[in-house]
Protein backbone atom coordinates (compact mmCIF):
# COMPACT_ATOMS: atom_id res chain seq x y z
CA UNK A 1 0.00 0.00 0.00
CA UNK A 2 2.69 1.87 0.68
CA UNK A 3 4.05 1.72 -2.81
CA UNK A 4 0.98 2.47 -4.63
CA UNK A 5 0.52 6.03 -2.35
CA UNK A 6 4.42 6.96 -3.14
CA UNK A 7 3.65 6.22 -7.01
CA UNK A 8 0.37 8.24 -6.35
CA UNK A 9 2.93 11.58 -4.80
CA UNK A 10 5.39 11.27 -7.08
CA UNK A 11 2.54 11.25 -10.65
CA UNK A 12 0.82 13.95 -8.83
CA UNK A 13 4.31 15.59 -8.32
CA UNK A 14 5.29 14.99 -11.85
CA UNK A 15 2.18 16.09 -13.27
CA UNK A 16 2.44 19.42 -11.68
CA UNK A 17 5.38 20.02 -12.75
CA UNK A 18 5.03 19.71 -15.96
CA UNK A 19 3.40 23.09 -17.73
CA UNK A 20 1.90 23.61 -21.19
CA UNK A 21 4.55 24.75 -24.01
CA UNK A 22 4.67 28.51 -24.33
CA UNK A 23 3.17 30.08 -27.59
CA UNK A 24 5.68 30.71 -30.09
CA UNK A 25 6.45 34.00 -30.42
CA UNK A 26 5.86 36.34 -33.07
CA UNK A 27 7.91 39.13 -34.28
CA UNK A 28 6.14 42.50 -33.47
CA UNK A 29 4.24 43.74 -36.20
CA UNK A 30 6.10 46.61 -38.30
CA UNK A 31 4.57 50.30 -38.69
CA UNK A 32 3.35 51.01 -41.94
CA UNK A 33 6.07 52.92 -43.94
CA UNK A 34 4.23 57.03 -44.60
CA UNK A 35 5.40 58.69 -47.63
CA UNK A 36 5.31 62.24 -47.65
CA UNK A 37 5.06 64.12 -50.79
CA UNK A 38 6.10 67.84 -50.29
CA UNK A 39 3.47 70.30 -52.21
CA UNK A 40 5.56 72.80 -53.98
CA UNK A 41 2.78 74.98 -55.87
CA UNK A 42 1.96 78.22 -54.93
CA UNK A 43 -1.63 78.34 -53.25
CA UNK A 44 -3.42 81.97 -51.66
CA UNK A 45 -5.95 82.14 -49.20
CA UNK A 46 -9.26 83.90 -49.71
CA UNK A 47 -9.03 86.85 -46.73
CA UNK A 48 -11.56 89.34 -48.04
CA UNK A 49 -14.49 89.64 -50.23
CA UNK A 50 -16.22 92.39 -51.71
CA UNK A 51 -19.27 91.32 -53.30
CA UNK A 52 -20.35 94.81 -54.75
CA UNK A 53 -17.16 95.66 -56.16
CA UNK A 54 -16.37 91.93 -57.57
CA UNK A 55 -12.95 91.52 -55.81
CA UNK A 56 -11.29 89.98 -53.45
CA UNK A 57 -8.11 89.94 -51.08
CA UNK A 58 -5.91 86.81 -51.06
CA UNK A 59 -3.70 86.28 -49.07
CA UNK A 60 -0.17 84.21 -49.81
CA UNK A 61 3.14 82.32 -48.18
CA UNK A 62 6.01 85.37 -48.66
CA UNK A 63 7.87 85.36 -51.20
CA UNK A 64 5.10 83.58 -53.42
CA UNK A 65 2.69 86.65 -54.29
CA UNK A 66 1.67 86.13 -58.22
CA UNK A 67 2.22 89.26 -60.49
CA UNK A 68 -0.53 90.79 -61.72
CA UNK A 69 -2.85 89.43 -65.07
CA UNK A 70 -2.49 85.60 -63.52
CA UNK A 71 -5.71 83.65 -63.94
CA UNK A 72 -6.11 82.28 -60.61
CA UNK A 73 -8.95 79.38 -59.48
CA UNK A 74 -10.79 79.75 -56.49
CA UNK A 75 -11.83 76.31 -54.52
CA UNK A 76 -14.34 75.73 -52.38
CA UNK A 77 -13.78 72.64 -50.45
CA UNK A 78 -11.28 71.24 -53.79
CA UNK A 79 -14.26 72.49 -56.08
CA UNK A 80 -13.94 75.12 -58.43
CA UNK A 81 -16.28 77.75 -57.69
CA UNK A 82 -14.87 81.05 -59.03
CA UNK A 83 -12.15 82.93 -60.94
CA UNK A 84 -10.17 85.73 -60.72
CA UNK A 85 -6.99 87.99 -62.52
CA UNK A 86 -4.67 89.28 -59.93
CA UNK A 87 -4.96 92.85 -60.38
CA UNK A 88 -2.75 94.13 -57.61
CA UNK A 89 -2.08 96.34 -55.40
CA UNK A 90 0.08 94.54 -53.66
CA UNK A 91 1.01 94.42 -50.05
CA UNK A 92 3.39 92.27 -48.08
CA UNK A 93 1.60 88.92 -48.64
CA UNK A 94 -1.56 90.09 -49.92
CA UNK A 95 -2.67 91.36 -53.02
CA UNK A 96 -5.98 92.10 -54.81
CA UNK A 97 -8.01 89.88 -57.39
CA UNK A 98 -10.93 91.01 -59.83
CA UNK A 99 -13.96 88.10 -59.45
CA UNK A 100 -13.97 87.06 -63.03
CA UNK A 101 -17.00 84.46 -62.85
CA UNK A 102 -18.57 82.39 -59.93
CA UNK A 103 -18.31 83.37 -56.58
CA UNK A 104 -15.59 83.59 -53.28
CA UNK A 105 -16.03 82.91 -49.89
CA UNK A 106 -13.65 83.81 -47.33
CA UNK A 107 -10.80 80.82 -46.18
CA UNK A 108 -11.46 79.36 -50.24
CA UNK A 109 -8.23 78.50 -51.69
CA UNK A 110 -6.76 80.04 -54.79
CA UNK A 111 -5.00 78.23 -57.03
CA UNK A 112 -3.47 78.56 -60.87
CA UNK A 113 -5.33 77.51 -63.58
Amino acid sequence: MRIEIGFVCAALVLAGCAQPKPPPKLPPPRPQQTSVTPHFGTTGRVEMVNAEGRFVVLSFPPGHVPAPGQHWRINHLGLKIGRVTITGPQREIDTVADLVDGAANIGDEAAPE
